[in-house]
């Protein structure tokens, strides 16, 4: 017969009761870390809508039930989904007028995003540039006859007001700044995005939006 010494059982019970306690810990960390629902959009950490949750520097907005972004200038984007896993979420990307070929950010230049921030503009973007000067010529865009602008002009509403002007397209890769598209007077007026095109795919089916990844906290 074995005979267990009663240190021995009670040191194995004290474990067992550390670890329960520590799991408890950890559980209720990470549901006081991560935020509520905004709508139908769970908020993951470290996504923060409030102080009291997620972290300060990965902040969104919460706007009468709507997950809003917000660019460095102070316009609000919303939020059409998120992938915690990935750590990406998509943006909604702006309206172009329909009289007009101009995007609802064009008095911001644009979406911009902070420097600092841990937020940057992913590369599985392709962005769409619309009613450009000439000197769009000297940068490495696509500006043919071919390009996903022209079908956009034709194909979809939106762009009806921006067809027939100069326009590109590009994918937004490693060498272009992460944090900003830029429209202004002399440069490009309009612009939109999709994100993992598919050149396969028709227009109406393409994924519309701005991906935009964060880096984890330290």
């Amino acid at each position: 017969m074995v005979f267990f010494s009663p240190l021995i059982v009670m040191d194995k019970r004290l474990q067992m009761f550390l670890t329960s306690f520590l799991l408890i810990l950890v559980s209720q960390a990470s549901a006081f870390d991560t935020c509520p629902k905004c709508g139908n959009l769970e908020v993951p950490y470290p996504l923060s809508t409030n102080e009291n949750c997620g972290e300060p520097n990965y902040r969104v907005y919460c706007n009468n039930g709507t997950l809003q972004f917000s660019s460095s200038r102070g316009l609000y984007y919303n939020i059409l989904s998120i992938n915690p896993s990935s750590n990406k979420l998509i943006i909604n990307p702006p309206r172009i007028q329909k009289t007009q070929c101009f995007t609802s950010d064009f008095i911001t230049e644009g979406f911009r995003i902070d420097d600092n921030s841990p937020f940057n503009i992913s590369t599985h973007n392709t962005v769409m540039l619309f009613n450009c000067s000439s000197s769009i010529f000297l940068s490495p865009l696509n500006c043919t006859s071919s390009s996903f602008c022209r079908l956009f002009e034709d194909q979809m509403e939106e762009g009806s007001s921006c067809k027939g002007t100069l326009c590109c397209h590009f994918l937004k890769d490693s060498s272009m700044t992460s944090h900003r598209i830029k429209v202004r007077d002399g440069g490009c007026t309009a612009y939109t995005s999709a994100v993992d095109v598919q050149p396969g795919l028709s227009l109406d089916q393409w994924n519309y939006g701005i991906e935009i990844q964060w880096l984890l906290p330290n």
